[in-house]
This record gives C-alpha cells, sequence and structure tokens, in this order.
C-alpha cells in the first residue's frame, strides 16, 4: 500500500541528512586517573574504623533505555512475516486485475468469445482508461476525501485498515490494467496482420509502433528503474508515453473508419463517434490532459540551513497528508516531497529537499526564484489519518516532511523523528514550526549525534504504541529503516504502513 515491503532488490541510496538510521555509535573515550591520596592521609587508618570501610565501587552509569546496544544480534525475522509483506495489497490488486484479463484473453484466443477478438482493441484501451484513471491526481483526492469522509473513526479498525491499505496499493490496478492492455493490442495488432489482405499495411504500420511505444513506456516504469534512475523513467514514461497516445488515436481512427470488406476508407464521424473504443481513448486522453491543467509556476523562498537540505517555501496553506511535484522545467524532471503546513488557512506551505541527485543539489548551489508545480497536490498515505482515533507516525532524516503536517495539525497523532543535528541541519523553521505546534507529551525528538547512536527503534515503537494507545503505525524511512519497522511490526502485531518504493 496494510502497506508492505517491496521486493528485496537493490536499495536506493539515502543521504547524511538521514543518517539517524545508520549503525554508527559514537563512544567517548573517558580519562581513567588511579586513585590517589593526600600525603597526610597515607597512614593506616585506626584500627577501629577498619570494619567500616567499603571496598571502592566505580559508579554506575546510567544507559538510555531505547539506546541500541552496539553489537546485539539482530532479530531475524520470519519466513511468513517476508512472505506477507512481499505480497502485499499491490501485489494483490495487481493479480486481480491481471487474472481477470487474462480469464477473458484465453476465452477469446481460444476461439470461445468471438467478441473479444473482434474487439481486443476497445478491451486494450479500455484497460489503459482504467490504468491511467486510478494514478489520476484529481481523482485519487476525489476517492481519498470520500474514504475519509464516510469511513472517519466508527466502523472497525480492520475495515479503516483495509482502507488505507487499497488506497495507498493504488498503483496495483494501475500496473495490473497497464500489462493486460499491452496483451490485447498485441492481440490486435496479430490479428490485423493475419488478415493483413484485407486491412491497409498503414494501419499495420501504426499498430505496430503504437504496441512498441506502450511497451517501452511500461519497462521505464519498472521499479529499479524508476527508483535508480529518476530521470530515464520519466523521460520514457511521460514522453514516450505521450507518443503512444497519439499513436492509439491514429491506430484507432484508421481502423475504424476502414471497411476490410469493400477494401476502402469511410471517414465517417457519425460512424466514427459510435465506436466504443473512440470514447475509451477520450478518457484516456482527458485524465492524462487534466493534471497538467492545473500547473504553474509560482514564487518560492528558499531556506539553506545546511549544504544538506533545502527548505522551500510556497505560499498558502495546506491540508495534511499531501505532496506536491516541483520542477525548473515545465514538462519534465518532476520530483515529488512531502508538504508540511500548519492548515489550510495558514500563509505558507514549505518541502523539505534533501540534497541528494542533480535537482535536488541545484537546489542548494543555485537557488531558484520560481519553480513549477502542479497547484491540486496529490493524497499520500498520511491523509487517511482521519480515519484513525490515535496513531504514531514515525520518521528518520527528511522523511520528517512527509510526516510533520499531520502531527501539526492533528492532536492525536504522535511524532518520532529519528535523524543527526536535527535542529543544525533543518534550521530554525522546521524546528520551531514543531515546538510550536507539538506537546512534549506526543513528541520524541532522536538525535543519533547527542545520544550516541541510533535508537532501538521497535522497543521505542512498541512503548510509545502501547502508552499513546495508538490503532495505527505510519513509516517513512529510507529502504533499510522502513524494511526493519515494517517487519518488526508485523512481529509484534502493530498495524502499519511504510515507504512504498514499487508504485
Amino acid at each position: 500500500m496494510s502497506s508492505e515491503l517491496s521486493p528485496r532488490g537493490a536499495a536506493p541510496a539515502y543521504d547524511d541528512a538521514e543518517k539517524g538510521v545508520s549503525e554508527k555509535v559514537i563512544v567517548y573515550p573517558v580519562e581513567k586517573k588511579a586513585l590517589t591520596y593526600p600525603a597526610d592521609e597515607k597512614k593506616d587508618l585506626f584500627v577501629s574504623e577498619k570494619k567500616d570501610v567499603a571496598a571502592f565501587q566505580q559508579p554506575q552509569v546510567k544507559r538510555d533505555p531505547y539506546a541500541l546496544q552496539k553489537g546485539a544480534p539482530k532479530k531475524k525475522t520470519s519466513k511468513s512475516i517476508i512472505v506477507k509483506l512481499w505480497y502485499n495489497t499491490y501485489r494483490k490488486l495487481f493479480t486481480i486485475a491481471f487474472c481477470i484479463n487474462m480469464i477473458m484473453f484465453g476465452f477469446a484466443v481460444s476461439g470461445h468469445w468471438p467478441y473479444a477478438v473482434k474487439y481486443a482493441g476497445a478491451f486494450a484501451v479500455a484497460n489503459f482508461n482504467v490504468s491511467i484513471l486510478v494514478r489520476n491526481e484529481i481523482f485519487g483526492r476525489i476517492l481519498y476525501w470520500l474514504v475519509n469522509t464516510l469511513f472517519a473513526k466508527w466502523p472497525p479498525l480492520w475495515w479503516r485498515l483495509g482502507c488505507t491499505s487499497v488506497l495507498q496499493h493504488l498503483g496495483g490496478i494501475h500496473t495490473g490494467c497497464a500489462v493486460s492492455g499491452i496483451i490485447w493490442l498485441t492481440l490486435k495488432v496479430v490479428n490485423t496482420w493475419r488478415n493483413h489482405i484485407n486491412e491497409n499495411n498503414a494501419i499495420l504500420v501504426v499498430g505496430i509502433f503504437t504496441n512498441v511505444a506502450v511497451i517501452v513506456t511500461a519497462v521505464a516504469a519498472f521499479p529499479w528503474v524508476r527508483n535508480t534512475h529518476h530521470n530515464v523513467f520519466e523521460r520514457h514514461h511521460r514522453f514516450v508515453g505521450w507518443t503512444a497516445l497519439f499513436l492509439t488515436w491514429a491506430f484507432t481512427i484508421m481502423g475504424d473508419i476502414y471497411n476490410p470488406t469493400t477494401r476502402s476508407w469511410v471517414p465517417d464521424g457519425r460512424h466514427l463517434v459510435r465506436q466504443q473504443d473512440f470514447w475509451y481513448v477520450m478518457g484516456m486522453t482527458t485524465w492524462i490532459v487534466l493534471p497538467w491543467i492545473c500547473t504553474r509556476e509560482v514564487p518560492v523562498d528558499i531556506e539553506l540551513p545546511s549544504p544538506k537540505v533545502a527548505i522551500v517555501r510556497f505560499r498558502r496553506g495546506m491540508q495534511q497528508g499531501l505532496l506536491g511535484r516541483i520542477s525548473r522545467s515545465a514538462v519534465k524532471e518532476y520530483h515529488a516531497f512531502g508538504i508540511i503546513s500548519e492548515g489550510p488557512h495558514a500563509k505558507y506551505h514549505y518541502m523539505i529537499c534533501g540534497v541528494q541527485g542533480d535537482f535536488t543539489r541545484s537546489l542548494v548551489n543555485d537557488p531558484p526564484r520560481t519553480l513549477w508545480t502542479r497547484e491540486l497536490k496529490f493524497a499520500g498515505v498520511s491523509n487517511t489519518s482521519t480515519l484513525y482515533k490515535r496513531g504514531i507516525r514515525i520518521c528518520t532524516g527528511t522523511g520528517i516532511g512527509a510526516a510533520l503536517s499531520t502531527c501539526i495539525q492533528s492532536p492525536y497523532w504522535f511524532l518520532i523523528w529519528i535523524g543527526s543535528d536535527q535542529e543544525k541541519t533543518f534550521g530554525p523553521t522546521i524546528s520551531g514550526l514543531i515546538h510550536r505546534h507539538i506537546e512534549p507529551e506526543r513528541l520524541i525528538l532522536w538525535d543519533s549525534k547527542v545520544r550516541g547512536g541510533r535508537p532501538d527503534t521497535m522497543k521505542l515503537l512498541r512503548d510509545v504504541y502501547k502508552s499513546w494507545n495508538a490503532e495505527v503505525v505510519f513509516i517513512t524511512s529510507n529502504y533499510i529503516g522502513n524494511s526493519e519497522m515494517m517487519e518488526g511490526c508485523k512481529e509484534y502485531g502493530i498495524p502499519c504502513f511504510g515507504t512504498l518504493w514499487d508504485f
């Protein structure tokens, strides 16, 4: 999306601002001095007093109960937990969407469903239509709003957890329908080739180009490409995807206005608008265009509290649990960040951009005065925090950007932030927002530099979960930290949702 762990693969790199989860423990040397007495006191004690003198004992050093012990053996996670986290709601939704399509496809290719063979192109664009719709930011906001309005706090916990899990993992429907659409499109192209004697060669050529463009678009979205080569993913998924859309229009219209019986073109507009595939492609186009209508170039102020982080300030406030995309260009290299705001009526909202790649590094080295962004933000898992009576928001490093708004805007959420030298790294703006709006009784700031290393995260989470009487835990961390906390929470039966790497 409960959200579970993505397949174990190459873990995305994380920046120095997230060292709160590193294994490094700082040990300060203590100078040992021999026990000495003044010269006039070196004589023996009175015999009568010798029985009252106790042997000298080293004073006990009070140990932090949550400090992670160096060299402590790591608890091995059971295979059942690993399997449960791997086969998460994302993969379940993918399985449902893909299997339904493959059952229909099986009937079609086996000759038991002639209708599906005849309208294979309509099945293809219908799947693409659903795939794009569930990724549409406006549709997503409406879906989150409906769920948060209808099911806030009163239904059973299992139902609310299920709602959050499905909303977080809608990407499973996106990929399931996209892959199925490619298979249906391939069937359409193969049938066109088989009947090439009666079909126009131009239709076959456009169909092949359409199929190739759609496949390239899908391959570019594989998690390992998306997470390790973001710009490669974006260029191919977006621009080749737009090319595929134009080709789909051409392939659909040409197929609808060509009569294979008379081997002639029949450019009849009334006939064209009666075809189902025409309206499916129209839906695809609408869902793709809508978010771009909201794109604007807006003024920004950038605060640089340290070389590791840029704090970007925008005008107007936001509700909690939203994320925004920003770029220096109108159409390329968009990057998503969590939004920090004191509420919808606040004067500003903020994004924390940790220096990782070229884009975030440019914000520090060459701060812009304006950035491109979509004014309508998209909802993240934290947006469903209103479903729960009480919860815990735990994050590491720059993950505070996605977590802080929830705890600022709701007094029923507990914040745990693990990082290194947080106030110096993230500056007075973020520190001020935390201390102005979050009471000490629902706040733990773990500075690994001050406290000599990272905490025993699961011991900390378990204790806070019980004392705060929480219903759920939301996690924002790097790949390693997310894995450890997700596995630990599942082991102890704590409902949790973590960062996604396979969306």
